[in-house]
C-alpha cells in the first residue's frame, strides 16, 4: 500500500520543532526513528499532513553516563547504541537487555528508546526497566522545559502526559548505587522479536548485611500502562531474601496485574506468567547484587 502524501519539515533546533508542533497541531507527527510511525502511515492508520523530523537537531543522539549524575539518553539515540553502551551494560543490565531484544536488529538500528516510550504501548520493552530505575523524562515546550517522572508519563494505551507543542528531549536515570542488580524478563511468541505478551523488570539493592534495602518491580503488557507493582515490592523490602518471600512477592505482583485476552495470550495465562517472570527477574537481580556485594565483576 502506498504512503499518504505529506510534507516533511526538518527543524534545526528543539525550539523550532516545538513551534512547528504547536502550529500544526493534530495535522503533524513527530518522527524520530520512524519505525512505528511509517508502518502506521503505510497501513493508513494515520495520515498526517506534516512529519517533523529531528535528525537535523544536534545532540539528540547522545548516550552518556556520569558516575555522579547517572545516565542520559537523547531522543534520537537508537536502541542498539543504548544496548551496546558499556556503562548501560554494567550499571543498568535490565535496560541493556530490553534495548537489545526490542524487535529486530534492523529496527534496533533505527528505532529509539524515547520513541518506544512515547508510543505508550503497554507492552513497550524499555518502559519496565526504566521504571525500576525511577527514570525521568525531560520535556521541552515553546515556553521552556519540565521534568516528569516516567511513572507519571503514561496515561493510557497510546496516551502520554505530553501536551501540545511538547517534545521529550531525553531520559535521565540516576546512578544505581552500590550492591544493586537489575533484570528484565520477557515472554513473546517468536523468541524475543515479537511484541511482549508479558514483561517483568526487577531491581534489588542490598545493604551491607545482605538484606533488601530497596526493591522495585515493574510490569509490561498486563495493564493499560506499564506499571510498578508497589504492593509486591513492600513484601521483600527490608527483608533478607528467601525462597518463601520471593514466591510471595511474585504472587503479589501477579495480583496487581490486570491482563486482557488478545491475540498474543489469554488473560489467565498472562497473570500466571507475571508470577513466573517476576520470580526470574528478582532472582537474577539478587544474583547480580550479591556478586557486587562480594566484590565480583558482573
Amino acid at each position: 500500500m502506498s504512503m499518504p502524501r505529506f510534507s516533511y519539515l526538518a527543524p534545526r533546533s528543539l525550539k523550532e520543532a516545538c513551534a512547528l508542533l504547536a502550529e500544526h497541531g493534530d495535522k503533524a507527527r513527530l518522527m524520530a526513528g520512524g519505525t512505528d510511525l511509517l508502518i502506521r502511515m503505510s497501513q493508513r492508520a494515520m495520515s498526517p499532513d506534516y512529519l517533523i523530523g529531528l535528525r537535523n537537531v544536534s545532540g539528540l543522539d547522545r548516550v552518556e553516563f556520569d558516575a555522579g549524575t547517572g545516565l542520559a539518553i537523547g531522543a534520537m539515540a537508537p536502541l542498539s547504541a543504548v544496548a551496546e553502551f558499556e556503562p548501560v551494560r554494567r550499571y543498568y543490565p535490565a535496560l541493556a537487555r530490553s534495548a537489545g531484544m526490542t524487535a529486530t536488529v534492523q529496527i534496533r538500528n533505527m528505532g529509539t528508546v524515547v520513541g518506544n516510550l512515547c508510543n505508550a504501548a503497554p507492552s513497550a520493552d524499555n518502559a519496565s526497566p526504566l521504571l525500576v530505575h525511577d527514570a525521568e523524562v525531560r520535556i521541552v515546550h515553546p515556553g521552556g522545559e519540565r521534568t516528569l517522572p516516567l511513572a507519571e508519563f503514561f496515561r493510557g494505551p497510546g496516551l502520554t502526559a505530553l501536551e501540545k507543542g511538547e517534545i521529550v528531549r531525553e531520559v535521565r536515570v540516576s546512578p544505581p548505587g552500590q550492591r544493586t542488580g537489575s533484570s528484565y524478563q520477557k515472554l513473546s511468541a517468536r523468541s524475543k522479536v515479537d511484541i511482549a505478551a508479558v514483561g517483568a523488570a526487577a531491581l534489588v539493592r542490598l545493604d551491607e548485611e545482605g538484606n533488601c534495602a530497596s526493591v522495585r518491580i515493574a510490569l509490561g503488557a498486563v495493564a493499560p500502562v506499564p506499571l510498578r507493582a508497589r504492593a509486591a515490592e513492600k513484601i521483600l523490602a527490608g527483608q533478607r531474601p528467601t525462597d518463601e518471600l520471593l514466591a510471595r512477592t511474585s504472587a503479589r505482583a501477579a495480583e496487581e496485574s490486570s491482563p486482557i485476552t488478545d491475540i498474543r495470550a489469554s488473560g489467565p495465562y498472562r497473570r500466571l506468567m507475571v508470577e513466573v517472570l517476576t520470580a526470574r527477574a528478582l532472582r537474577e537481580a539478587l544474583d547480580l547484587a550479591s556478586a557486587l556485594q562480594a566484590g565480583c565483576e558482573i
